[in-house]
């Protein structure tokens, strides 16, 4: 579930407005988003992907809110870590070769 969205970090690109497929976040004229419906939060870590800033924490814990401290989660390089051992980097995926769908893709465009 989400957990935090780093004010410091955060630069107001609204990408993880746009990523959110549950409408978690709000987006604010001259101002950064909020997290304005965490109990929304399907824990698919897309905000936490697409955010160039490393500034959003997705806890692994679906159905519970976990407190969290943001200089604990900075000092520990958590901010950030799904989205590297995800190969991603700047909202761009990366890593493709590690991917095994495209073997599906070829054996369906054969059928």
């Amino acid at each position: 579930m989400i957990e935090l969205l780093s004010e410091t970090r955060c630069t107001g690109c609204n990408l993880c407005v746009r990523a959110c497929p549950t409408n978690v976040f709000e987006a604010r004229p001259d101002d950064i988003p909020i997290i304005a419906r965490p109990d929304s939060c399907q824990t698919c870590f897309m905000c936490e992907l697409y955010c160039p800033a490393d500034a959003l924490y997705v806890s692994p814990y679906a159905e519970q809110h976990v407190s969290v401290d943001e200089a604990a989660l900075s000092s520990e390089q958590v901010l950030g870590s799904f989205s590297r051992k995800m190969k991603w980097k700047a909202a761009k995926p990366r890593g493709a070769e590690l991917d095994p769908t495209f073997r599906f893709r070829a054996v369906a465009r054969e059928l």
